[in-house]
C-alpha cells in the first residue's frame, strides 16, 4: 500500500505540473503578465482535480495540501523564465498526454478510494484528466478540446477504465494502475504520431 501511495502521489504531483504548464502556455501565447501565468497554471493544473472532489464528497485535496499549488505556480514561474520557444507546440503535446494518462488513473483511484461504484470511479478518472483542460482553453478563448475530433478523452477513458477493471479482477492496485497509465499514454501518443482521430457522425455536410 506504501509503494501505491507513493506512485498515486509522484504521478499527481507530476500531472499537476504538466497541466499547470499547459495552462501558462496558454497565458504565454496570449501574452499575458506573470499574475495571470500563475492564474491559468493553477486553474489548469487543479481544476480537474477539485471538480473530482467536490463530486464525489471529498476534501478539495490542494485545500489540505498547499503544495499543490507551489506547483502550479512553479510551472507557471518556469514557463515564464525559459519562455514559449523552451516549450513548444510539440512539447506541449506530450506533456498533456502524461499529464492525462496519469490524471485518469489517479482521478478513478482516489474515487475507488472513497467508495464510488466502478463505473462512476471511471467517469471521475475522465473528468480529473479532462477538465482542467476544457477550463484552462474556455478562459484562453482557445477552441475546447471537446471540440476535437482528435482521441483525447478516449485514452483517459480508456486508462480509467483499465485501472478500475483490472482492480475488478483482483489484480493489485500498483500494478492496474501502472497497466491504465501506460493504456491512456499508448493510446494518446497513437493519437498524436499518427493523426488517430474518432469517426464523425454520417452525414451530409450543411452548405
Amino acid at each position: 500500500m506504501d509503494a501505491l501511495q507513493s506512485t498515486l502521489a509522484l504521478l499527481d504531483f507530476a500531472a499537476v505540473f504538466v497541466f499547470a504548464a499547459t495552462g501558462a502556455l496558454a497565458a504565454a501565447r496570449r501574452k499575458h503578465d506573470i499574475v495571470t501565468f500563475g492564474f491559468f497554471a493553477a486553474i489548469t493544473g487543479v481544476g480537474g482535480g477539485t471538480l473530482r472532489d467536490l463530486l464525489i464528497d471529498a476534501p478539495v485535496f490542494w485545500i489540505d495540501r498547499p503544495s499543490y499549488l507551489v506547483v502550479c505556480l512553479a510551472a507557471g514561474t518556469a514557463v515564464w523564465v525559459f519562455g514559449q520557444r523552451r516549450f513548444r507546440a510539440r512539447l506541449l503535446l506530450w506533456l498533456d498526454a502524461l499529464g492525462l494518462a496519469a490524471y485518469a488513473v489517479v482521478g478513478a483511484a482516489k474515487a475507488s478510494a472513497f467508495g464510488v461504484p466502478p463505473l462512476p470511479a471511471i467517469v471521475m478518472g475522465v473528468l480529473t484528466a479532462t477538465c482542467g483542460g476544457i477550463i484552462r482553453d474556455v478562459v484562453a478563448e482557445e477552441p475546447s478540446v471537446l471540440l476535437r475530433r482528435e482521441i483525447y478523452i478516449t485514452a483517459a477513458l480508456l486508462g480509467a477504465a483499465v485501472f478500475v477493471g483490472l482492480q475488478l479482477l483482483g489484480i493489485a492496485a500498483l500494478p492496474a494502475g501502472l497497466a491504465g497509465f501506460a493504456a491512456a499514454l499508448a493510446l494518446r501518443a497513437c493519437a498524436i504520431v499518427f493523426n488517430w482521430s474518432m469517426p464523425r457522425f454520417p452525414g451530409k455536410d450543411e452548405g
